[in-house]
């Protein structure tokens, strides 16, 4: 049956629609998610968005193999509404072209630098560091997280002038409570797979971004439907037409969803695409 409600389908990559493994680098998308995609895409005529808290660096290679309309980095602080027209160097450096494809929801590099300042003569040793055009500047070394990311070390006072995408903490648990009531008031706080917090802009924002790509593709809200597994995707899954959540979202997530597919490991988003459009 072909479900022709749904004109344009937003999914996350990990948790959602990348299988599980040891390492964040060995996360993976399975040929058959790929080739369900394309087939929904060019077959049925619905668009295909990627939403993801991954910066470009490491969201790219997945980009590039599906038939992506639209995508969304860094959870919606920096958005691609033509991916066709875009490659690495572009999203990274922190240029945006006059044609307005591009999109940067953060907040300049000398507030952030401010912000890391404050926090740690609060929480001395807490580690943090801001994301800024896919480097990270941090007071450890990310590579114990993830591998192939680059960064540099930095005390706060060095970090070039730019519009920062977010800052990350990683805090100890006994360090939670002091670190929430710190926290200043112009930034939006979530948490990733319940490890990384993330101070961003209150617009950079799954829900935000859904909204962004309805006006700038012409697809009512209704007419959409969206997929995740954590916390941070709960706004966008909210807002969709149908907010669809996989077998292993967090039990918040799955609460609040209109719908549950197969998990992960089980291709659920491929799926369910192959069930509504009749594949």
């Amino acid at each position: 049956m072909t479900d022709e409600r749904f004109r344009m389908i937003v999914a996350d990559l990990d948790g959602t629609m990348l299988h599980d493994a040891d390492t964040f680098e060995g996360r993976f998308m399975t040929q058959y998610t790929i080739d369900t995609v394309k087939r929904m895409h060019d077959d049925f005529g619905v668009k295909f968005a990627i939403a993801t808290a991954r910066p470009v660096s490491t969201a790219m290679e997945f980009v590039r193999r599906l038939p992506v309309d639209a995508c969304v980095y860094l959870n919606g602080a920096l958005l691609d509404f033509s991916p066709s027209k875009s490659d690495e160097r572009l999203l990274t450096s922190g240029v945006l072209p006059s044609d307005g494809h591009l999109m940067k929801v953060g907040f300049s590099s000398q507030r952030a630098c401010e912000v890391c300042r404050f926090i740690l003569d609060e929480l001395p040793g807490i580690r943090i560091g801001i994301v800024m055009n896919d480097v990270r500047y941090t007071n450890f070394d990310v590579r114990a997280m993830w591998k192939t990311q680059s960064f540099q070390y930095t005390d706060f006072t060095d970090v070039p002038e730019g519009v920062a995408d977010k800052i990350i903490i990683l805090p100890k648990p006994e360090q939670w409570s002091r670190l929430r009531e710190i926290i200043p008031p112009d930034f939006e706080v979530s948490i990733s797979e319940g490890v990384m917090w993330m101070l961003m802009n209150p617009l950079a924002n799954k829900d935000h971004a859904l909204n962004l790509l309805c006006e700038k593709l012409n697809i009512p809200l209704q007419a959409t439907a969206s997929f995740g597994d954590d916390l941070i995707d709960i706004s966008m899954l909210e807002r969709s037409g149908r907010g669809v959540a996989v077998a292993n979202a967090n039990p918040h997530v799955l609460d609040i969803a209109d719908e549950i597919c197969p998990a992960n490991n089980e291709d659920g988003v491929a799926q369910w695409i192959e069930h509504h459009y009749g594949m």
